[in-house]
């Protein structure tokens, strides 16, 4: 099964900015929509930032709304999560993932990453 790859976390301090980024192999999802989530220990997997395939419509889950950005360049077959203002809250692991449909629940996505981790310390 195709999975897209994350990369780009780290250690950071609060207040610090990080880029990560969601390779899609083979452009194998260059007409869906795109999500980032994310899952600290002991929780479960919450919606951060989602993209339609075009690009044109973006949604944002409220806690990083203002913070966060995301983007895709469909020529690199990339999405990117832009994360400013970093705090210790932000700290989980990060996943992209596919949907046919621009949606904001786990359950609505396949085709998932491994994650990438990324930690902010106070």
């Amino acid at each position: 099964q195709v999975q897209p790859v994350e990369s780009g976390g780290g250690l950071v301090r609060a207040g610090d900015s990080l880029r990560l980024s969601c390779a899609e192999p083979g452009r194998t999802f260059s007409t869906y929509a795109m999500g980032w989530f994310r899952q600290a220990p002991g929780k479960e997997r919450e919606f951060v930032a989602a993209i339609s395939w075009t690009g044109a419509n973006t949604y944002y889950a409220d806690s990083v709304k203002g913070r966060f950005t995301i983007s895709r360049d469909n020529a690199k077959n990339t999405v990117y999560l832009q994360m400013d203002s970093l705090k210790p809250d932000d700290t989980a692991v990060y996943f992209c993932a596919a949907a046919p449909l621009l949606r904001h629940e786990v359950s609505d996505y396949g085709y998932w990453g491994q994650g990438t981790q990324v930690t902010v310390s106070s």
